[in-house]
């Protein structure tokens, strides 16, 4: 079984990772910093109303979770990878400083999908309809092409999916937003077949799940976790019958009502939830 994922992001520049493990391609390995879970499937509590936090700890095999609420009827989603200027943005710091006034309506911002050195997505990337990145169905080494990666994407009804990427690409589609990454987490209920049930690497990851066609669930582990223990957490704990990893290592939230936000400085694409 296979649990891949390269060294820490922080010591080491990510074009010296990409040249080192993919040639800069579009394989991110292993991005940086869950068989059985006898409780029923439960929606986080805190988070399911409109004047509850966005965010949330939980606990599940030992691990710990914060977990953000994504509701289209209520909140409003953006992918964000350049300012504007046209330079990456590159972290949470500058994505707050690009929002201008609307920094004031953030629920929560969080890394959405793999990226190259330069900060630019390696995969699909659509923001507000404007496809800036093609599909990306090649084979090679690393998370992004452990196959099947999948696509996370949100219509202009309002409609959030995870989709394998295969699948995406086999239906005509026009998403609003949408970014790439992988493995899934995640499909069709059933955890990636090649996930061992906890494997030897350890390292803090965020994802994204979907539970119906309104409701996105956005997760950062708070220490090092498996693959096969961070998909659990996302199947048995929050009910996704769908998750896909967006990254480790690198994995970064803000989070204003905890007066949380992380400075990592190296970051790509990144969603950003606000109130309406």
């Amino acid at each position: 079984m296979t649990d891949v994922d390269r060294p820490d992001p922080r010591g080491l520049s990510l074009c010296a990772l990409c040249l080192l493990l993919a040639g800069c391609g579009g394989a991110e390995p292993a991005a940086a910093p869950a068989e059985r879970n006898s409780a029923a499937a439960a929606t986080p509590s805190a988070i399911t109303s409109s004047t509850a936090p966005a965010c949330e700890t939980q606990s599940f095999e030992g691990s710990t979770f914060t977990v953000c609420r994504f509701n289209s009827r209520r909140d409003e989603l953006r992918l964000a990878w350049r300012g504007r200027d046209g330079a990456p943005l590159r972290s949470l710091a500058a994505l707050e400083t690009s929002l201008g006034a609307d920094a004031a309506r953030v629920r929560f911002a969080i890394n959405a999908g793999m990226y190259d050195e330069d900060g630019a997505p390696v995969g699909l990337y659509v923001e507000d309809g404007r496809r800036l990145k093609r599909i990306n169905l090649r084979s090679g080494p690393g998370n992004f092409h452990l196959l099947p990666n999948g696509v996370f994407a949100m219509d202009s009804k309002g409609r959030v999916s995870v989709t394998p990427s295969w699948e995406f690409a086999a239906k005509p589609r026009a998403p609003r937003w949408a970014t790439q990454s992988g493995p899934m987490l995640v499909i069709h209920g059933k955890l990636h077949p090649r996930f061992d049930q906890d494997g030897p690497s350890r390292l803090v990851r965020n994802g994204v799940g979907v539970t119906d066609p309104a409701t996105a669930f956005f997760a950062i582990s708070e220490e090092g976790v498996s693959f096969g223990r961070f998909a659990r957490f996302f199947r048995d704990r929050l009910g996704c019958a769908n998750a896909l990893f967006l990254d480790g290592s690198v994995s970064s939230l803000w989070d204003p009502g905890a007066d949380r936000q992380d400075g990592y400085s190296g970051l790509g694409p990144m969603a950003v939830v606000l109130r309406r």
